[in-house]
């Protein structure tokens, strides 16, 4: 590591949008360094590892199912534009039955089809058919007109001609569209049966977001063989061979200005300053504002915008072994959706009124099911799954202070132990009502609070999904990819895209085009590859993700 560095631009994080970022912008022939505090690139889309006596389980972190990865697919289109496209291959879960929502007196498989889903919802509900019918009609049409706007092929300004729906709709409540037709509780909640994708209660859901991610499936819903970090691997394996680096265990203490532009950014371990006219923060973006600029440096009422953002709900996490094999005992492969109760805005009204979960809201993925050729997923005959909630912002709930990312400790602590060994066991109770077999084979577990997620992200309250996508808090009300201040980018789950694995990719596809001031989005999403494919290292068989994300 030379003592005076120089870069063409600095990525801060490695999650999927940095690290996406990074990639184009040295495919664009800018010489790119990734700085990522932790060991292991990848963010929320990393993988651990865990050896019991000599059995080995990799766990995904936050990679359970994503859309898009058809042969048209936008996730597919931009790892194209990189030349990766071959490189990730993208198993589908059950088609007829992705997800299975489950309610009181009620189960629905959701199938990977606007027809189909369309026709089981009217088959489900046969009273409310006329109702349902134009619902989803709308959602789709919205999803429709919204994937265009994000692809640059409509404009602002031409939306009450182009897309009358989505502007009639796109940005209010969810719940306002469902009671303008008439819906039961038990319909609507059944619509939203997916909905912990994105935490947010449904009266400050925007109906675009609700359409948005019912459509990102209906063209198939996978999982990338490998896991998550297959995906942060291989992309790290294009900055490397297009010019650029990546550098672990190196986390930025500041973004350094002078005369009011970037000029580079300065590490926290060693005090060494590395120059680069432009930086893109894939960091929390409170964290980025606050910390690694500082709010003096932008106007007072951007720094108070950001004060004032909400984060969204974060997550608790059960990650366990089974020494069974699920799959040989014919469990389907689709996400399991355990919802108490059909008022899922009353679940909000407890969770953000700083009440645990109690059996209101469970969600399971068994990973074997998804990845079954995986040598480290799980041993030979053996499972590996994982249960999750949602859970309250404040820390007090684990008997903590202040969180990891401001020096507070918890690891050891008795208290947080014990409130967090109770939350485990009850989800994994939760889960063994549809998996009876968790109780009798539990081989491993482990779970991560948002304390954890703090620790190894610095997420702003131990969120996944950064700031929350409500209704005041989408779209032009975030933060863009630019921002006032010159060589300063951002992209993540805080920008416009908002938060999930395609989101954040084509967060960091307009962050490279908006730093690099060359538009590539509409050629990129049309196909075109802006990656030299020549670079790229020969495939092997022993490659491990893990190790290249190092």
């Amino acid at each position: 590591m030379a003592e005076n560095e120089t870069w063409d631009a600095i990525v801060i994080g490695s999650g999927l949008g940095g690290l996406t970022c990074a990639a184009y912008l040295c495919a664009l022939g800018k010489k790119t360094l990734v700085l990522e505090a932790h060991y292991v690139a990848g963010g929320n889309c990393q993988a651990f590892r865990r050896n019991l006596r000599g059995s080995e389980y990799e766990f995904d972190v936050g990679v359970h199912y994503i859309g898009e990865c058809g042969p048209d697919g936008m996730i597919t289109r931009m790892l194209n534009g990189l030349g990766l496209a071959e490189r990730i291959v993208f198993r589908p879960l059950d088609p007829d039955g992705y997800s299975t929502l489950y309610f009181p007196d009620l189960t629905f498989r959701v199938p990977a089809s606007w027809e189909r889903y369309r026709a089981r919802l009217l088959d489900t509900f046969p009273g409310e058919q006329e109702a349902l019918g134009k619902v989803v009609d709308t959602l789709r049409q919205i999803a429709h007109d919204g994937s265009r706007f994000q692809r640059g092929e409509v404009e602002i300004g031409d939306l009450a001609t182009e897309a009358p729906l989505f502007l009639q709709w796109g940005l209010r409540p969810v719940t306002e569209l469902f009671a303008e037709h008439g819906l039961s509780q038990q319909a609507s909640a059944v619509l939203l049966g997916e909905q912990g994708d994105y935490a947010v209660r449904p009266s400050k859901t925007p109906t675009a977001l609700a359409a948005g991610l019912t459509d990102h499936y209906m063209r198939g819903a996978y999982y990338p063989e490998g896991g998550g970090q297959a995906m942060a691997a291989r992309l790290v394996e294009a900055i490397r061979a297009y010019g650029g680096e990546v550098r672990t265990r190196a986390p930025v203490a500041k973004v350094r200005l002078e005369n009011g532009r970037v000029v580079g950014v300065t590490l926290g371990k060693t005090g060494q300053e590395i120059a680069a006219p432009l930086v893109v923060s894939n960091a929390d973006l409170k964290r980025t504002v606050q910390e690694l600029v500082g709010e003096e440096h932008f106007a007072p009422e951007t720094a108070e915008r950001v004060r004032a953002f909400r984060m969204s709900l974060p997550l608790f996490a059960v990650y366990a072994g089974l020494d069974i094999d699920l799959a040989a005992l014919g469990h389907p492969n689709t996400n399991h959706w355990l919802w108490g109760t059909t008022d899922i805005e009353g679940i909000y009204d407890r969770i953000e009124g700083g009440e645990l979960p109690d059996d209101n809201l469970a969600y399971i993925t068994v990973t074997s099911l998804r990845d079954p050729e995986s040598s480290h997923i799980a041993p030979a005959g053996h499972t590996n799954l994982q249960v999750m909630t949602l859970v309250p912002h404040d820390y007090a709930i684990w008997n903590v202070e202040k969180g990891p990312a401001a020096g507070g400790r918890y690891h050891r602590d008795p208290e947080y132990r014990r409130r967090k060994q109770a939350l485990t066991d009850r989800l994994l109770e939760t889960a063994a009502g549809l998996i009876p077999e968790l109780r009798d084979h539990l081989h491993w577990r482990e779970a991560a609070t948002p304390v954890t997620q703090e620790r190894f992200t610095h997420s702003t309250g131990g969120t996944s999904y950064g700031i929350e996508y409500a209704t005041d808090q989408m779209g032009p009300a975030r933060i863009g990819y630019a921002t006032e201040i010159p060589g300063l980018f951002l992209c993540g789950a805080s920008t416009p895209a908002g938060h999930g694995i395609g989101n954040v990719m084509f967060s960091g596809l307009r962050a490279a085009e908006t730093a690099a001031g060359v538009k590539i989005r509409e050629n990129v999403l049309a196909g075109e590859v802006l990656g030299d494919r020549a670079l790229l290292p020969p495939l092997h068989d022993d490659w491990d993700a893990w190790r290249e994300s190092h």
